[in-house]
């Protein structure tokens, strides 16, 4: 009997100890506040959902907490860059300069991409030459690379852990006083996921409320049209409001490929010279132009495709006119497809408050 009845103690304590577990994960699973993205009317006509991975579902305290890392130094070896050094929200989240100093004032060879509409990366490969998957993937690098932050996740984890906010913060967004590098590019991603522009004036002439001048029309028929600007193919049309089909081409920028870009990555010689085509919307904040910002303005990028191609073994098809230096454009219809272009400012996007500096 005593045997019995120590058996049914231990089986009882059993149950409760792992009722206790199962009750502290739905507590946690409950304290976080989910926060799904603003979808806009017209991504709302794109196939394919958002990408959001079933392991960071967006929430109210992840996307807090992101926005914090996204502007604090803490992420660099002597705490003065953070992620906007080099994204800043005046420039869509890209840097004014050609190239972006890190802590130790070296450059690199590439212009900072410009962050909005991330969650629409469908091929969700990401930086200029693709190296990275996933959108959380992508925050882990600058931190140790060095000539950006110049640091190691080790030191950074610590220096969060020592901070007064941050371990609350953490154990509110996951639960977890553990705080890592996965942890905190979640964060970060989350953030980044909903920086979303979808309010130029084009967007608003797609839903009916607002119209175009005339030059912006024949700057939009221009865009359209494969024998004129012929533009649609990598970078969309009024059915692909990102404005980028988010894939990799040379678009003729070299005779001579120096740097490999997608090549770099994959090793196929085929590949070498492709680069990821940016978005257009915003163009007006995120001067300079092409991967290694060689353009300082819109006239110059719309020049290139017109009169200054070069052709090289891996240029794509669709610069089919290569062979006359492009599609050689006459000033009234650059002026007009120029017109068009700067329809996709979206000036809400810029000032929206809730991507500001906490």
């Amino acid at each position: 009997m005593k045997t019995l009845k120590a058996n049914t103690i231990l089986f009882l304590f059993t149950l409760l100890v792992l009722s206790c577990d199962k009750e502290s994960v739905n507590s946690y699973v409950n304290a976080t506040t989910p926060s799904p993205l603003q979808i806009p009317q017209l991504f709302e006509s794109l196939i394919i959902n958002p990408i959001i991975p079933p392991n960071n579902p967006q929430t109210e305290e992840g996307i807090m907490l992101g926005r914090k890392l996204f502007y604090d130094p803490i992420l660099s070896a002597d705490n003065t860059q953070a992620c906007a050094s080099c994204h800043n929200p005046i420039n869509a989240f890209t840097d004014s300069n050609r190239f972006s100093a890190g802590i130790d004032g070296f450059t690199g060879s590439r212009n900072s991409m410009p962050l909005f509409n991330l969650a629409w990366n469908y091929e969700d490969q990401f930086f200029w030459d693709g190296r990275e998957s996933g959108l959380e993937n992508q925050a882990f690098e600058p931190v140790t690379n060095p000539i950006e932050m110049h640091t190691s996740w080790p030191e950074v984890s610590e220096k969060i852990l020592q901070d007064s906010d941050y371990p609350q913060l953490f154990e509110a967004a996951f639960g977890n006083s553990i705080i890592d590098s996965v942890l905190v590019a979640k964060a970060i991603a989350q953030f980044e996921r909903t920086l979303i522009s979808a309010n130029s004036k084009f967007d608003a002439y797609l839903v009916g409320t607002s119209s175009l001048t005339v030059q912006e029309i024949e700057g939009f028929n221009i865009f359209m049209d494969e024998s004129k600007g012929d533009c649609f193919h990598c970078h969309g049309s009024e059915n692909n409001p990102l404005w980028t089909d988010n894939k990799f081409h040379n678009n003729g920028l070299d005779s001579n490929v120096t740097d490999l870009g997608l090549g770099g990555i994959t090793g196929d010689p085929s590949d070498n010279g492709k680069f990821k085509s940016p978005s257009l919307r915003n163009l007006i904040y995120t001067a300079p132009y092409m991967h290694d910002g060689r353009f300082s303005t819109i006239d110059e990028v719309i020049n290139h495709y017109s009169e200054g191609l070069q052709n090289s073994p891996t240029i794509d098809p669709l610069m089919k006119n290569v062979s006359q230096g492009g599609v050689q454009l006459n000033p009234e219809e650059k002026a007009n497809l120029k017109a068009f272009l700067l329809t996709l400012t979206d000036d809400d996007f810029i000032n929206n408050p809730n991507f500001s500096n906490p």
